[in-house]
């Protein structure tokens, strides 16, 4: 039987290392290079418009899991959000150039995909017992299949939708 202290440490692991790469990824977003602007134009070169709309959507986004991920709060909403910001860059940007994310002209997809099923995990089986969602009774209710299809209609669902409405990927480059 496993230690049930070992999985609540590993749940605490997976719970703050996606908590500080999203947050680092917010913040800089906010607040380093080219800010709200430059992430903006960034999206609009993606495909995802209006770009300053999707660049504060995911920046605000990326900050505000951030706090329920190292806290453990509606852990597996916070997941599904991490995970549907995820696979939006999986599709957008990281796709098309491969796997391995030394790839150039842009990354390929091995972090992005780590990240989602990390996320994934963390929203099937919750946050543990070391987080709020323990101390307010909650985790019962949200992990487990609950949690998988949190996952699944908020981050998959959530990222499908997004991406349906607002990506118009660019097309072919031609010669004028």
């Amino acid at each position: 039987m496993t230690d049930p202290d070992a999985v609540n440490l590993a749940l605490l692991v997976l719970r703050l290392t996606l908590a500080a790469v999203m947050f680092a990824h917010g913040w800089a977003h906010l607040f380093s290079g080219g800010r709200i602007q430059g992430v903006a134009s960034w999206f609009d070169s993606l495909g995802m418009r209006p770009g300053k709309l999707h660049a504060w959507l995911a920046s605000l986004t990326e900050v505000g899991v951030a706090p329920l991920l190292a806290l453990g709060l509606l852990t597996p909403v916070a997941m599904a959000a991490t995970a549907g910001l995820l696979i939006v860059a999986w599709v957008t940007n990281h796709r098309d150039a491969g796997f391995f994310v030394y790839n150039r002209p842009t990354e390929g997809y091995e972090y992005v995909m780590s990240l989602v099923a990390m996320s994934f995990v963390g929203a099937v089986l919750g946050a543990g017992e070391w987080s709020l969602d323990r101390a307010l009774d909650l985790d019962g209710d949200l992990s487990g299949w609950v949690g998988a299809v949190i996952f699944l209609v908020v981050g998959v669902g959530g990222a499908a939708g997004l991406l349906l409405v607002f990506w118009r990927p660019p097309g072919p480059e031609t010669d004028d």
